[in-house]
């Protein structure tokens, strides 16, 4: 088996104002093109080639650390995708709100939470809203790490997503990660994320 690039479910122009075409097309293109392929060339022959990408995060300590970090950029890339929607923002309903609420105190305070994770997360990294224990829980990742992998710190589903590597958001935002933060809540596809909550 091998992994293929998805294709996104909107165009490359349409997260606009919020996420400019060419950041897209480059992002997803370019950037997450290369770890599928460099995914599929590091595990060609290997036992692995049989494995889900959830199966070879969950075991991604034996393996060489070049499927570590396409592998995570594989499977990080194509959750972040289908959290976005150029028809996002607000805020959820239902049981993930309830949650949220439960959880955190309020939508505000969850928001709050993430941004600060993922405005702090030093270098490239990302930050992750994800489900452990049965519990909503907001970490963050270095790298191409992510929560499903038996190395990450704090472990879990990942439900929701943001990229906070340079290439996300470097030729609108430059050096101003908060700004870029901001847009994105503008864009969170909820009824995704929920989808991912129940499961």
């Amino acid at each position: 088996m091998s992994f293929k690039l998805p294709d996104l479910p909107y165009e490359y122009d349409a997260l606009e104002p919020y996420i400019d075409a060419r950041t897209m097309e480059i992002h997803h293109s370019k950037h997450h093109a290369a770890y599928t392929n460099n995914l599929n060339n590091l595990i060609a022959g290997t036992e692995a080639e049989n494995l889900t990408i959830e199966q070879i995060l969950a075991g991604v300590s034996k393996y060489p650390i070049g499927v570590r970090n396409n592998g995570g950029g594989f499977y990080n890339h194509n959750l972040f995708w289908t959290n976005l929607s150029p028809n996002g923002g607000g805020k959820p309903d239902g049981d993930l709100m309830k949650a949220i609420e439960t959880e955190f105190g309020s939508f505000e305070a969850f928001k709050e939470k993430f941004s600060t994770a993922a405005a702090t997360r030093f270098g490239s990294g990302w930050a992750w809203l994800i489900v452990s224990g049965g519990k909503l829980t907001v970490t963050s990742s270095p790298n191409q790490d992510n929560p499903l992998m038996d190395i990450a710190e704090v472990k879990g589903t990942p439900i929701l997503a943001l990229d906070v590597w340079e290439h996300a958001y470097y030729l609108n935002y430059q050096n101003r990660r908060p700004e870029y933060i901001d847009a994105f809540w503008h864009l969170v596809d909820w009824s995704e994320v929920a989808g991912r909550y129940r499961g």
